[in-house]
């Protein structure tokens, strides 16, 4: 009973964007400790951690330092077999902050999806809230083991979750993991968004077996059949795993693709290509190019990494190029264009953008199913 009232008293709280103020006086610093973890292929825009850990500290800082006894009285509450609230569960993910008060949070959306399983949510999704809490506190395989429940299908329902929990696996290097939630996402059939790509075949890329060869090659060649948008990232881990599969034929199919191939990791991979295809004076030609290309001091030339260059030495020594790419290297290397990062930090580098994601082939829905009524955001919006 205390703690439906005590949701009651603090629902209003939740759902007033004018409470946003708070956000203003909040310390950054405060998000900048919390905000450890390092995002290897997903940028903020998408992962949106900071923006959900200002709303959590919006959410305590507007409760007057009551979050202790909440969630104290929400794990009561779970002893006691209670019916849980969405209201009241929306108020819980936002005030965890331990690992303590998630292991009470991944016990409560157990429960809440076996009583609401055949019930519509509504607006608000609590899968992206949930994933965003385990990839801020490190939990990565209370995420894995959630969504890749069969008994929490459904709850999960959401790309953006998904994105997620990829992302913060692929971070921690736990790639069979990562797969099988790939895996979990296409079998229960929640549409894939063009960050799933990129996360799918980067996954793929790092676990470079048969196996992922043949998913990232599929997943490629769906997306192509549905004339589905696909990342240029994407493109480039597809392309980095046929190089270590060996099938350089497959990733000249793969780039010739690409649509604006000019950034930096697609012209060390176009080197690669040809080089591994014998065709030394290509290579040559493309890297001449690149040393002697008038431009203003302020257009940073194209950098390749060292990996290219000592495949150009292998392939060409003691051959009829031998001396011409030494000298053709040496310049590189005197005009700064040759660097120490490898092709791996190349392609697992976090991608920088301020764009909203949509699935494939569609577009954001901006109007509610319901009300038919533009979706107003809020202080607990996904």
């Amino acid at each position: 009973m205390a703690l439906g009232s005590f949701a009651k008293c603090c629902r209003s709280l939740l759902r007033e964007p004018s409470k946003r103020a708070f956000l203003g006086v909040l310390q950054p610093g405060l998000i900048e400790s919390c905000f450890g973890a390092k995002r290897h292929l997903l940028s903020e825009d998408v992962i949106k951690l900071q923006d959900f850990q200002q709303r959590k500290l919006a959410v305590a800082h507007l409760l007057n330092g009551s979050e202790g006894n909440y969630i104290e009285l929400f794990s009561k509450k779970l002893q006691r077999n209670e019916l849980i609230l969405r209201d009241e569960l929306k108020l819980l993910l936002h005030l965890c902050q331990s690992t303590g008060d998630m292991e009470i949070a991944n016990e409560a959306i157990y429960r809440y999806h076996k009583e609401n399983r055949n019930m519509a949510f509504g607006e608000f999704k609590f899968g992206p809230v949930f994933m965003r809490l385990c990839y801020e506190f490190g939990l990565e395989e209370m995420a894995a083991a959630a969504i890749t429940d069969e008994k929490m299908a459904g709850f999960f329902n959401d790309a953006t979750s998904f994105n997620i929990a990829i992302d913060m696996l692929f971070t921690k290097h736990s790639f069979e993991n990562a797969l099988e939630v790939v895996r979990t996402m296409r079998n229960q059939r929640v549409p894939f968004s063009k960050d799933t790509l990129t996360l799918a075949t980067g996954t793929c890329y790092k676990l470079n077996t048969a196996e992922a060869y043949r998913i990232s090659t599929a997943l490629i060649e769906e997306a192509q059949v549905k004339d589905h948008f696909i990342p240029r990232h994407a493109y480039c881990f597809a392309i980095g795993l046929a190089l270590k599969q060996g099938d350089v034929t497959k990733a000249q199919s793969l780039y010739s693709q690409i649509l604006n191939a000019d950034d930096r990791i697609c012209q060390n991979l176009k080197v690669i290509i040809v080089i591994m295809s014998g065709e030394m004076t290509d290579a040559i030609s493309i890297l001449s190019a690149a040393s002697f290309t008038k431009s203003s001091s302020f257009v940073k030339k194209t950098e390749f990494s060292q990996e290219v260059m000592d495949l150009l030495h292998l392939r060409s020594e003691g051959g009829p190029f031998m001396k011409e790419v030494e000298q053709l290297v040496k310049t590189l290397e005197q005009a700064g264009q040759v660097v120490q990062q490898t092709i791996d930090d190349m392609l697992c580098h976090t991608t920088i953008g301020n764009r909203r994601k949509q699935p494939l082939g569609m577009w954001r829905r901006k109007n509610s199913q319901r009300t038919k009524r533009p979706i107003q955001s809020t202080l607990l919006s996904e």
